[in-house]
């Protein structure tokens, strides 16, 4: 029971007016009364305890929320005061869990002293019912304006009514009213309509039988179409200084066939974004921003072909790159990366490398020009390397040139190629080269190219060529790899799957006459962080005569992973555990593989730059435990 106290003091009256005053004008911005109550909250320990006894929902709310719970953490209110701030709470309860769908609550307040406790001098029960919650009956959704009726629109109209969020006999919430008609929004501006807007939405509760109507207005607005691509420069100085009146550094044209956005065609969110990813990874720009200029439309008119406007920063002709590393496979390793935009006399983009490894240094360039009209482009390279290839250690050479085309999801090359190899130790195989004319074509067609939880990828090559030394024999290459994600289990509420399966296969075969001596680098040897774990890196291949581990003719590998999301109190996190069983073997005749099988266990963090792994495997053959470790995505 609430029961009159003596007149408060000067200074606690004039606090619970200032609270009060606060309360007042978070009717009209509770984001503002919020940050002003809690500047106002002076030290000294809270005036009284708030136990709120409600549903879990509600009660989570409210004690997150409600404005009792701030104003009790100021010190030194009388019991009159909190009786005053008691009364203004019904409203306050009563607004935040109709925001919940609950319009007909029940709400009991009381007030007691606790002299005793170690908390506070008094303490609040706030006990809610809220009540049965309201449900949708109907939901009325509707298009007018221009192109409202458009039948080429028809099936954007129909997905969105198909996909509307809140669907009669769901509960009402004022989150799933707004996230509802965001959808429907986004949905309009994703494809053909950036410039849609909601002309006017209701939500009309009777709180009496529980029950919304529901009715949203959507205008779509012109349609609109890709027009030509326009570049705004802000080009940088060799010194840092920004010169936006020079010319393009790099050639405009070449930019926008880079670019490849598809001019004609209707606006699709998803084609301005691919443009703009892949100006943004040709490495010729430090930024870029593409927008869709929507003020190019006229009033009344229902098609539009607009320009998309490119803000960007170019980047310097020239670049260093320096870099550390380690693996599990090779050991630490030291890199130093130089990239010329623009080589001169050439006007082709040159990406050099040195990586200095105790286990596998590289000295390699690569050089490419401009995309023409049709996507190809023509590039060459070098790549100078050692490694250890089975229980040899290799030196090679190999030159390529040839075109290369990359779509939005695949890639294709032709090329002609140069290989030398060198092995050196005891029983080494005599030195060889080759020349081969290969093509290659890869898919990606995953839902994320960097973390991707779904979908699959597919890669082949084939090449035919001659052997050049210690003699000529003709000679043919093949090669494939294919990557499947099977989601598991019923969606979440974000759409993603409980678990997955992670299927791997890759295999090659080099067709040539018995004792042809084909460059190691054309032959196959598998084990290691990418393809048989819990073995050493490229440990499984073929036994020569001394015993001595080599490259084989034929290899062939698979994987079955098994990935689960790691949940912390029902909540899904950023790591998964995986479970995996590998396999792979090598041989110079199909009739002589031996199966090489590792089986383990592992975690992944989805971090932004790519999943970070970690696996522990056993090596069935070895009997032997492996860590692998290993970070990103490559298909």
């Amino acid at each position: 029971m609430l029961s009159p106290t003596t007149a408060p003091a000067p200074g606690s009256a004039f606090l619970l007016a200032g609270s009060l005053l606060l309360s007042g004008c978070s009717l009209l911005s509770k984001n503002h009364s919020a940050d002003a109550a809690a500047a106002s909250v002076p030290s000294g320990p809270p005036s009284f305890s708030v136990e709120v006894e409600a549903p879990d929902g509600v009660r989570e709310l409210l004690e997150k929320h409600l404005e009792l719970v701030r104003f009790s953490q100021h010190p030194d209110l009388r019991r009159r005061e909190v009786v005053s701030l008691l009364n203004a709470s019904d409203s306050n309860i009563r607004d935040l869990i109709g925001t919940l769908g609950y319009f007909s609550p029940q709400i009991q307040l009381e007030l007691k002293d606790t002299p005793d406790s170690k908390e506070a001098p008094m303490e609040v029960t706030v006990k809610v019912d809220p009540g049965p919650p309201t449900t949708i009956r109907t939901a009325d959704i509707r298009f007018s304006g221009l192109n409202a009726e458009e039948t080429h629109s028809d099936w954007q109209r129909d997905d969105i009514r198909k996909n509307w969020g809140l669907t009669p006999g769901e509960q009402f919430t004022q989150s799933a009213w707004g996230g509802a008609k965001s959808q429907g929004l986004r949905s309009l501006q994703a494809q053909r309509f950036p410039t849609a807007s909601i002309a006017s939405s209701k939500a009309d509760i009777d709180a009496d039988i529980q029950k919304a109507d529901l009715s949203i207005d959507y205008a779509p607005g012109p349609a609109y179409y890709f027009g030509p691509l326009q570049l705004n420069y802000s080009t940088r100085t060799e010194d840092g200084e920004q010169d936006v009146d020079a010319p393009p550094r790099y050639d405009p044209e070449g930019m926008r066939r880079i670019a490849r956005l598809p001019v004609g065609e209707e606006y699709k969110q998803t084609s301005l974004l691919d443009a703009q990813q892949r100006l943004s990874n040709s490495g010729y720009f430090d930024s870029v921003f593409l927008t869709l200029d929507t003020d190019a439309a006229q009033p009344g008119q229902s098609e539009v072909h607009a320009p998309v406007i490119a803000q960007v920063r170019e980047a310097k002709l020239q670049k260093w790159v320096f870099g550390v590393g380690a693996s599990t496979d090779t050991g630490p390793r030291l890199s130093v990366d130089h990239i010329h935009n623009r080589v001169p006399g050439l006007g082709w983009r040159a990406v050099s490398k040195l990586q200095l490894d105790t286990k596998n240094p590289i000295l390699s360039t690569r050089l490419v020009d401009l995309p023409n009209e049709d996507g190809w482009a023509w590039f060459t390279g070098a790549k100078a390397e050692r490694e250890e290839l089975g229980d040899y250690n290799t030196n090679s050479l190999q030159l390529q040139f040839g075109r290369t085309k990359s779509a939005d999801r695949i890639d294709r090359n032709y090329y002609l190629q140069y290989d030398f190899t060198k092995l050196q130790g005891t029983g080494a195989p005599t030195s060889s080269s080759s020349i081969t004319a290969n093509y290659g074509w890869t898919g990606r067609y995953f839902n994320n190219p960097i973390s991707p939880t779904s979908g699959f990828g597919f890669a082949w090559e084939v090449g035919a060529g001659t052997t050049l030394t210690p003699e000529r024999e003709p000679f043919g290459r093949v090669s494939a790899r294919w990557l499947t994600l099977i989601g598991l289990g019923d969606p979440d509420q974000a759409g993603r799957r409980q678990s997955r399966l992670a299927l791997r296969a890759a295999g090659g075969a080099v067709i040539a006459k018995d004792g042809v001596d084909i460059p190691a680098t054309q032959l196959f040897l598998t084990g290691g962080d990418t393809t048989v774990r819990g073995y050493r890196y490229q440990s499984i291949g073929v036994e020569n005569e001394l015993g001595k581990l080599i490259s084989g003719r034929y290899m062939v590998t698979g994987s079955v992973e098994w990935q689960r999301p790691i949940t912390v109190r029902g909540n899904r996190s950023d790591w998964e555990q995986t479970v995996f069983v590998d396999a792979g073997s090598v041989a110079d005749k199909p009739s002589q593989m031996t199966v090489y099988t590792g089986v383990g266990t592992g975690i992944r963090w989805a971090s932004p730059v790519g999943p970070v792994q970690a696996d522990i495997a056993y090596g069935i053959k070895t009997q032997q435990f492996r860590l692998h470790l290993r970070m990103g995505f490559t298909f």
